[in-house]
């Protein structure tokens, strides 16, 4: 496998491109948790009417595709998109708690 990858220009090991796999899984199984609880809160229903443009580094796009497995620039907006509308602030939440438990308190421990 590894001399037709080499015939093909691919510059990438049969290695990196098992984890390249396990990484597109990792993140197709979050970009489907993010798009189902943006389709179930109504983020995605109703007529596709705005137009969202951008100019960006290619590396960015490049990464971005790569780490998703999505393809089209479009997909990628609208992914990107539903993950900052979805984004969990708990852990903002946390961090902001630190230190509002007074010292005094007996935890048991």
């Amino acid at each position: 496998m590894t001399n037709m990858l080499k015939k093909k220009g691919v510059a990438r090991s049969v290695e990196s491109g098992v984890k390249l796999q396990r990484k597109k899984a990792s993140g197709s199984r979050r970009i489907h948790e993010v798009m189902t609880i943006a389709e179930q809160t109504g983020l995605l229903s109703g007529a596709r009417t705005e137009v969202i443009r951008g100019r960006m580094p290619k590396a960015l796009i490049d990464r971005a595709k790569a780490s998703t497995g999505v393809t089209s620039d479009t997909k990628l907006l609208e992914v990107a998109l539903a993950a900052l509308a979805v984004a969990d602030d708990y852990p903002d939440w946390l961090l902001s708690q630190r230190g509002t438990i007074s010292k005094d308190i007996d935890l048991e421990f």
